[in-house]
C-alpha cells in the first residue's frame, strides 16, 4: 500500500511539473512575441497594409499659403489635405514634392510626379501641355499695393497713359494675365510671392498680383501694404495630370466629386479660410 501510494505521488508530481513547465513555456513565448512587437513599433515599422500601398506623387510649390506651405519640415495646407484625402480614396499613400511653380507642368509630363496641385488655374496655354480635373476650389487674383499707392482699384492699371510695374510669381495666372494685359515689359517675375512683395516694398514694382489667400498672408506679414477692394480676376483651381492619362484623371475626378458631396473638401477649406 505504501509502495502504491509512493508511485501515485510520483506520478502526480511528474504531471504537475509538466503543467508548470508548459505554462512557463507559453508565458515565455508570449513575452517574446510582445517584445518583438514592441521593438518593431519602437523602430517605426509601418503596418504591412500601409507599407504595401502604392505611392501617389504630388508636385507643388510650397510657398502659397494657405494652399501649401511649410509647418516645420512638413508641407501642409488646403491642397496638401485635399490631395491626402484623394490618395486615401484611391487606396494610395501621398508623397508631396516641392519645386518651383514653373517646373510643375514639366515634372508632370516627365513622370517625376503623378499630378500637379498648387492653386493652379486652367488656362488655354496650360491645356496645351496637360489635362485638368474638375475644379475643387475657387480663387481670386488680388492686387497688393503700398498703403500710399496711387493705385486705388484694378481699373487704375488700365487707365490711359498708365505704365505701372507689376510684380508676379513666375508661371502663375497672375503672370499670364498681367503679361497679356500690360505687356511683358511692364511685368517682373519672381520665384515666389515673398520675393515679389519684397520688390514692392523696395520700390522695384508698383503692385503685386497674386491669389487672394496668399495675398492676405503676405500683407499680414509685411507692414505698409494692403489689398485693393476690387479683384483683378476670378478663377477656379484644378489638378493637372499628364496629357492623355485618362485613367488617373477619371479617378481623381471621382474622388473630388465624392469628397465634395460628403463635405470633406468644404471642411478642409474652412479650416484654413475663415
Amino acid at each position: 500500500m505504501k509502495k502504491f501510494f509512493a508511485v501515485f505521488m510520483a506520478l502526480v508530481l511528474a504531471l504537475s511539473c509538466m503543467v508548470i513547465f508548459t505554462a512557463c513555456g507559453d508565458t515565455t513565448d508570449e513575452k517574446a512575441t510582445d517584445a518583438a512587437t514592441d521593438a518593431a513599433t519602437d523602430a517605426g515599422t509601418t503596418a504591412p497594409d500601409e507599407a504595401n500601398k502604392p505611392v501617389l506623387k504630388m508636385g507643388t510649390n510650397a510657398y502659397f499659403q494657405p494652399y501649401e506651405f511649410y509647418e516645420g519640415e512638413k508641407i501642409v495646407g488646403i491642397d496638401a489635405e485635399i490631395a491626402a484625402a484623394i490618395a486615401e480614396e484611391l487606396g494610395m499613400t501621398l508623397e508631396i514634392v516641392d519645386m518651383e511653380f514653373d517646373s510643375i507642368l514639366t515634372a508632370v509630363n516627365e513622370g517625376s510626379v503623378d499630378f500637379g496641385m498648387a492653386g493652379m488655374t486652367i488656362t488655354d496655354e496650360r491645356l496645351l501641355e496637360v489635362d485638368f480635373s474638375i475644379s475643387y476650389a475657387n480663387g481670386v487674383q488680388s492686387i497688393i499695393v503700398k498703403n500710399d499707392s496711387p493705385i486705388t482699384c484694378a481699373d487704375d492699371l488700365y487707365a490711359e497713359g498708365a505704365s505701372y510695374k507689376v510684380g508676379v510669381q513666375l508661371g502663375t495666372t497672375g503672370d499670364i494675365y498681367a503679361t497679356d494685359d500690360f505687356g511683358k515689359e511692364n511685368v517682373t517675375t519672381y520665384s515666389n510671392g515673398n520675393e515679389a512683395v519684397l520688390a514692392l516694398l523696395g520700390g522695384s514694382v508698383d503692385c503685386v498680383i497674386i491669389d487672394n489667400e496668399p495675398a492676405k498672408a503676405l500683407v499680414a506679414a509685411n507692414e505698409g501694404l494692403k489689398i485693393l477692394d476690387t479683384a483683378y480676376a476670378n478663377e477656379d483651381y484644378a489638378i493637372c495630370v499628364k496629357k492623355g492619362n485618362t485613367d488617373l484623371l477619371t479617378k481623381i475626378n471621382t474622388a473630388i466629386k465624392d469628397l465634395t458631396k460628403d463635405g470633406t473638401i468644404a471642411a478642409i477649406v474652412a479650416k484654413y479660410i475663415k
